[in-house]
């Protein structure tokens, strides 16, 4: 059974249609799995995400390439959208 990393990020003002975008973009590099983490609150704000975050699975020794195009993606959208915060809990 192989060990895989999970990374839970989120970015409080980012709309779900472009998280649906990330995980899409993310699942193009091999190994990687991703997933919209459901939002806890039931209230609903225009200011913020309709989503709780984006879950980001991979092997633990990816290929060489992986863990740098995924932080290439990330980098990326942050660069238009604002900063990715990790989920702690």
């Amino acid at each position: 059974m192989q060990k895989e990393s999970l990374y839970r990020l989120y970015c409080p003002e980012l709309p779900l249609a472009i998280y649906r975008e990330v995980a899409a973009h993310l699942r193009q590099v091999q190994g990687v799995k991703t997933s919209l983490i459901p939002k806890e609150s039931q209230q609903f704000d225009y200011q913020q995400s309709q989503t709780g975050g984006l879950s980001i699975q991979y092997p633990d020794s990816p290929d060489a390439g992986v863990q740098e195009r995924v932080r290439q993606i990330l980098e990326y959208y942050q660069n238009r959208y604002g900063a990715w915060q990790e989920e702690t809990s």
